[in-house]
C-alpha cells in the first residue's frame, strides 16, 4: 500500500509537536504530498540507510541529519554528499522531534523498561512551558486551512491531542482604504462578513512559527489576531533521564553484565568499585554522561548512559557514583522498534523495515585494511 508523507508525518507528530526550523526535526527533506510505499526507520542516516534508501522510501530517525549540514552542497563533503544522494533518490527524511527525548514513552523511558527498572520517574530539573492564547479571525469557509496551518505549526495541542481549538461565529467589520487589496468588499466602502472566531493555546517557544504559519493560511491581506499570556499550572518538562529501582540489589559488575546481555553488545564501559552493590539506576540515553550530578542528586547508585569521557568519568567516580557506559547507539536502539511498531499499528499493510546501526570499524579490522 501507499500513504502520503504528510499523513505519516503527522502520526509521528503525535509522539512530540513537530520542530520549528533549525531546530533539529520534522520533516528534513521530501515533500508531504509525496506517495510513499516504504518506511525505514533507524537511529540516523548512515551507510546502511545510504545504501537501503530509494525512490519514494521515507527515512525515519531519531538523529537529524541537516543540523550538521554545510552551508553548500559540495559532494566532497561527507554530510552534503549523504543529502545529495537522497535527494537524486527521492527519499523524504523525517527526524522525530527532540523534545521526544524527555516525552512519556520515549528514548529514556525504553531504555528503563529495556534494563528492567521498576518505579520510574523522571529526574533532573523540572522547566514549566509557557503556554500563550492564541485567537484570530477567520471568513467562514477558511477556518479548516488555518486550524491546520496552526497544528502544522505547534499551536493546538494539549497533552495527546493535537488541532485543539475552540470557535464562535460573529460579525467582522472593515473598511478597506485606498491602496488595501481586500480579500472582500471594496476600498471605501464598510463591509461585514460572517467571521469565526478561532482561539487555540501555543507554546512560547513555537508562537512566532504559529503566527507566520497562520498567516501563509489565512486569506485577507491583514489578519486581525489576538495573543494572551496563560497564567494556568502547565506540565514540567524535564530533562531526558529516568530513575528507577532493580527488582533486587545486584553487584555492580553482575548489573552491568546484565545490562550487556539486555541491550545486546558484546562489551560495557564500568566506573566504580564493581562489588558495590546497586539498587536505584538512573538511566540517560545518547551522550548523557553530563548528568552525572543530577543522577547522584537524584540518589541513584548508577548511571547508565554513553559517550563517557575520562573527566567526567573521574568526577563521578570521586563522587561516589558508579557509571555503566554501554554505547551511545545501543542505549537509543529501542527507539528503533518502538517507531516501527507505531506504524505498523496505524497501517498494517504498510512495509516498515528497522534499520541496524553500521557499527564502526574495530582496531583489528583497522589494522588489517
Amino acid at each position: 500500500m501507499t500513504v502520503k508523507v504528510g499523513d505519516v508525518v503527522r502520526v509521528l507528530e503525535e509522539l512530540a509537536p513537530q520542530a520549528e526550523p533549525g531546530d533539529g526535526g520534522g520533516l528534513e527533506l521530501g515533500d508531504p504530498e509525496w506517495e510513499t510505499r516504504r518506511v525505514l526507520v533507524a537511529l540516523e542516516v548512515d551507510r546502511q540507510v545510504l545504501a537501503e534508501a530509494g525512490e519514494g522510501d521515507l527515512v525515519v530517525t531519531h538523529h537529524p541529519l541537516l543540523g550538521r549540514f554545510p552551508a553548500v552542497l559540495r559532494e566532497d563533503e561527507p554530510t552534503a554528499r549523504v543529502v545529495a544522494a537522497l535527494v537524486r533518490a527521492r527519499a523524504a527524511l523525517f527526524v522525530v522531534h527532540p523534545d521526544f527525548a524527555d516525552a512519556q514513552g520515549g528514548p529514556a523511558d525504553l531504555l528503563a523498561q529495556t534494563l528492567g527498572l521498576q518505579e520510574v520517574r523522571p529526574f533532573g530539573p523540572a522547566v514549566r512551558r509557557r503556554y500563550l492564547k492564541l485567537v484570530v479571525f477567520v471568513p467562514v469557509g477558511h477556518e479548516e486551512a488555518v486550524r491546520e496551518a496552526l497544528a502544522e505549526a505547534g499551536a493546538g495541542w494539549i497533552g495527546r491531542y493535537s488541532h485543539c481549538t475552540f470557535q464562535t461565529a460573529g460579525t467582522g467589520t472593515f473598511l478597506p482604504r485606498e491602496g488595501a487589496q481586500p480579500y472582500a468588499g471594496r476600498v471605501g466602502r464598510l463591509e461585514k462578513v460572517e467571521e469565526l472566531r478561532l482561539e487555540t493555546i501555543v507554546p512560547e517557544e513555537r508562537c512566532a512559527a504559529a503566527v507566520e504559519a497562520m498567516c501563509r493560511a489565512h486569506p485577507y491581506e491583514e489578519v486581525a489576531y489576538d495573543l494572551y499570556p496563560l497564567a494556568n499550572p502547565c506540565p514540567a518538562v524535564t530533562g531526558p533521564g529516568r530513575l528507577g529501582n532493580l527488582p533486587r540489589p545486584l553487584a555492580l559488575e553482575d548489573f552491568a553484565a546484565e545490562a550487556a546481555v539486555r541491550l545486546a553488545v558484546s562489551e560495557v564501559r564500568v566506573v566504580g568499585d564493581r562489588r558495590r552493590p546497586v539498587t536505584r539506576v538512573a538511566v540517560v540515553p545518547g551522550a548523557g554522561a553530563a548528568r552525572w550530578r543530577e543522577a547522584r542528586a537524584a540518589g541513584a547508585d548508577v548511571l547508565v548512559t554513553g559517550d563517557l569521557d575520562h573527566r567526567t568519568a573521574v568526577a563521578a567516580d570521586l563522587a561516589g557514583l558508579a557509571m555503566v557506559d554501554v554505547g551511545h547507539a545501543p542505549s537509543e536502539a529501542a527507539f528503533v522498534p518502538a517507531i516501527a511498531a507505531r506504524l505498523r499499528a496505524r497501517w498494517p499493510s504498510l512495509e516498515v523495515r528497522q534499520m541496524a546501526t553500521a557499527k564502526p570499524l574495530t582496531g583489528v579490522e583497522r589494522e588489517r585494511r
